[in-house]
């Protein structure tokens, strides 16, 4: 398993539209994929659950990733939320 700590900058947070491109860039990969946050963990590849999350920035997310591809997986999840503008 790995996983990776990081702090939300976007000053929408992960809305409808980041959200979106979050779960279909996680489905890209086989292994298992959770986001985290305050102790809540959600399916990445579900939108409806990433969406629920309600990260906003300042938000401090886990993801963590189980599978074959896992560090690929939490490291280009993790690029994209960290380049995360719009």
């Amino acid at each position: 398993m790995v996983e990776k700590t990081l702090v939300i900058h976007n000053p929408t947070g992960i809305h409808a539209r980041p959200a979106a491109i979050l779960v279909n860039k996680a489905q890209a990969f086989v292994s298992k994929i959770t986001l985290e946050k305050d102790g809540r963990k959600v399916d990445a590849k579900s939108i409806l659950g990433v969406m629920a999350m309600a990260v906003n920035q300042g938000s401090t997310v886990t993801i963590r990733a189980e599978g074959s591809d896992e560090e690929r997986a939490v490291a280009e999840l993790t690029v994209f939320l960290e380049q995360l503008q719009y």
